[in-house]
């Protein structure tokens, strides 16, 4: 009998080396279950509707995506990551929408020699001292968005702000990002619990920004945008401090603000790389089939998931269609020569992407609907700030 289930374990072992090496497998870990399960759900169709896109295939190997669920928790996404790598046998790690989640699945991936490319988390340890060669971000360093908020705070005329982000490392880089460029004066900053247990009661933060004399509120809250927004109108202070907000008020959140007619949303702005009405060919399909398909707008999470599998498609093939020739593969991810929703762009010594990030409103369109309208350029090819202490190692 133990011969037996040796025998079982050992084909079983061998069917899946077999399968790895007649496709190209992808790990993608995201958040599938908690409320957050929102944002990984567009993740998940944005991947399915790229791989339906490149026709199921790169460089003629079949494209196999594992999709696991990290229940927002650092350690199970680490458990997962081991899974993949292990017993999956997949070439690439990728997804990751929290940055601590990121943070504690790196190493297991990095040890097994795969690639890891992260779709939404940009950390700062992993820019500066903590980047590496087999590592790749589909977004800009986490501060880079807030920095161009920043500075149209500036433009605006901001001069007192009020700081609102949840106690984790990617809560910590928003609020630098934005103090990095603003040149007004920071009156208060709160960091809210977060987790699979997270503060949803910001009353007595939004008291605080309302007696601190604060003409704005800069707010990073993703997958609570409903709590945070509802209770800063119910605060009654929307018409003398301006909300403005990175990765909280999206394509995700709005549909369900204007179901619970949260007015104070509108005339808000943001910062972001991407937006709906980007005006690329690549951008236009993409919003175009994922509305058809899905039946809802995509997110930005959504855009940078769908670009992973066109970005990997083309590198593998640029590479001589061999996902196995590791420093062949690596040499075209670095120069990113692929067809994006956001057009072309390049990136930085750390392998995170130099963007161009865009001032959004949020307004009604004339059908009603509520949407992210492009007013202008916010920021344009500049360089994070943590790049200058990286060190790519192998």
């Amino acid at each position: 009998m133990r011969r037996m289930t040796i025998a079982a374990a050992l084909a079983a072992a061998t069917t899946t080396a077999a399968q790895a090496a007649d496709s190209v497998r992808i790990g993608f870990i995201t958040t599938l279950t908690t409320p957050a399960a929102v944002i990984g759900r567009d993740m998940q169709d944005a991947v399915n509707l790229a791989v339906e896109h490149a026709g199921g295939k790169i460089a003629g190997k079949p494209i196999e995506v594992v999709f696991e669920d990290d229940g927002l928790k650092p350690e199970l996404g680490r458990q997962k990551a081991e899974k993949l790598v292990r017993q999956d046998k997949v070439d690439i790690v990728a997804g990751f929408i929290w940055s601590n989640v990121l943070l504690a699945a790196r190493k297991p991936v990095i040890d097994a020699g795969k690639f890891l490319i992260s779709t939404n988390a940009g950390p700062s340890e992993l820019a500066g001292k903590g980047c590496h060669a087999n590592f790749f971000s589909m977004r800009g360093q986490n501060d880079m968005v807030p920095i161009a908020l920043g500075e149209v705070l500036n433009r605006r005329g901001v001069k007192k702000l009020y700081v609102m982000a949840p106690n984790y490392s990617a809560g910590k880089d928003m609020a630098a990002g934005v103090e990095w460029t603003f040149k007004g004066e920071v009156v208060g900053r709160d960091f809210t619990k977060w987790g699979d247990d997270p503060q949803l009661d910001f009353s007595a933060e939004l008291a605080k920004a309302k007696a601190s004399g604060a003409d704005a509120i800069f707010a990073f809250y993703p997958g609570r945008a409903a709590a945070f927004a509802r209770q800063y109108q119910q605060a009654g202070i929307a018409d003398s401090v301006k909300l403005y907000t990175v990765y909280t008020v999206d394509d995700i959140a709005l549909p369900r603000l204007q179901e619970a007619k949260v007015d104070a949303v509108l005339g808000t702005e943001l910062t972001d790389y991407w937006s709906p009405d980007l005006k690329t060919p690549e951008n236009a399909r993409f919003v175009a089939d994922f509305r058809a398909k899905y039946g809802r707008t995509p997110s930005n999470y959504a855009a940078a998931a769908y670009d992973l599998i066109p970005y990997v498609k083309a590198a593998v093939e640029q590479a001589g269609g061999d996902i196995g020739a590791t420093d062949k593969v690596r040499t075209a991810l670095e120069k990113a020569d692929f067809a994006s929703v956001r057009g072309r762009y390049q990136l930085g010594p750390n392998h995170f992407p130099i963007d161009t990030y865009y001032s959004l409103d949020v307004v009604a369109e004339p059908s009603g609907a509520w949407a992210l309208r492009t007013r202008e350029i916010a920021l344009k090819g500049e360089l994070d700030p943590y790049a200058r202490h990286c060190k790519l190692t192998q």
